[in-house]
């Protein structure tokens, strides 16, 4: 797996919008974050909303050639998608794997990034960040904040401090060593049966979501199961579900229980409640990684390879 050199005060980091369209209020504020930590911004076009294709930031193509052109100029440091949304999946067929492969840089993103992650990381060999986005109307705490800085910077190594009032659940008890893998769990979950299917084979799958119903979730994760990705990984950490709630709370599974009954017959080590997602305060995770997981204690261990 290759590691992108970390960015330093001063970087030029290209600003793309793989996925729904960026307003002028949230590029604004994009703007004043990256500014705020001390790197260059560079939008590129598909962060323009006059650039937009609907609820896309641009059509596929100009999406897709944003990335490569991000990738192969050379005097771009790192690449930052700007937000998330829908549309990331669309440009997969659009990628040069072997293009991207000479030219590693850092890549940061979450949500609909998901599938660009696992694609830089399966058929690219890239190690990149599940990190917050600067085109959101979240003001980043201090923890969240510390998290991206080491994301972005290097330092994003050893056991990851839980922020304060967290509660990680130990679903399944034991320990469990891979490399990280996952995030969203519905863009996972869409990747099956593609050329750019999730492959958990030994890795430590990460899983989050938003604004799903309950029972959507248990189809989701079912998919998983069926697919046999439960079976295949080493561990499982559970991350946030905002704002998932049950369609009839009166007739209904709650979470945990589907989780019981769709994850933990795996037998794999899993935890739940780890503080990284579509909330804040949330980790930043190095995709790619090799990862320790002692779902026992609740303890997840970034490894410095």
């Amino acid at each position: 797996m290759t590691r992108p050199a970390p960015l330093f005060p001063g970087a030029r980091v290209a600003l793309i919008g793989p996925s729904s369209a960026i307003s002028e209020e949230l590029l604004t504020r994009a703007n004043d974050l990256v500014c705020s930590l001390g790197l260059n911004p560079v939008f590129y076009p598909s962060c323009r909303y006059s650039s937009r294709d609907g609820y896309l930031a641009a059509t596929d193509a100009q999406r897709a050639q944003d990335i490569m052109h991000a990738f192969e100029n050379p005097a771009i440091d790192g690449i930052w998608c700007a937000r998330g949304g829908y549309g990331a999946q669309r440009l997969l067929p659009l990628l040069d794997a072997a293009v991207i492969r000479k030219h590693p840089k850092w890549f940061g993103g979450y949500s609909d990034i998901s599938a660009l992650h696992a694609f830089l990381n399966q058929k690219c060999n890239l190690e990149t960040f599940h990190v917050v986005m600067p085109a959101n109307k979240w003001v980043l705490d201090g923890f969240t904040r510390g998290e991206l800085e080491k994301a972005l910077f290097g330092g994003l190594a050893g056991k990851l401090a839980d922020p304060e009032g967290q509660e990680i659940k130990t679903l399944v008890p034991g320990v469990a060593r891979g490399r990280l893998c996952g995030g969203n769990l519905a863009l996972l979950a869409a990747s099956m049966g593609t050329p750019w299917e999730i492959d958990t084979r030994g890795k430590i799958l990460f899983l989050e979501d938003v604004n799903e119903l309950t029972h959507r979730l248990d189809r989701m994760l079912t998919q998983l199961r069926n697919g046999g990705k439960f079976d295949d990984c080493a561990g499982i950490i559970l991350g946030y579900w905002t704002d998932c709630e049950p369609e009839n709370a009166d007739c209904t599974l709650e979470l945990d229980e589907v989780f019981r009954q769709v994850i933990a017959p795996s037998g794999k080590p899993c935890i739940s409640g780890f503080a990284c997602g579509h909330s804040l305060p949330s980790h930043a995770l190095p995709l790619g990684r090799m990862c320790s997981l002692d779902a026992t204690t609740g303890t997840v261990c970034i490894e410095e390879e």
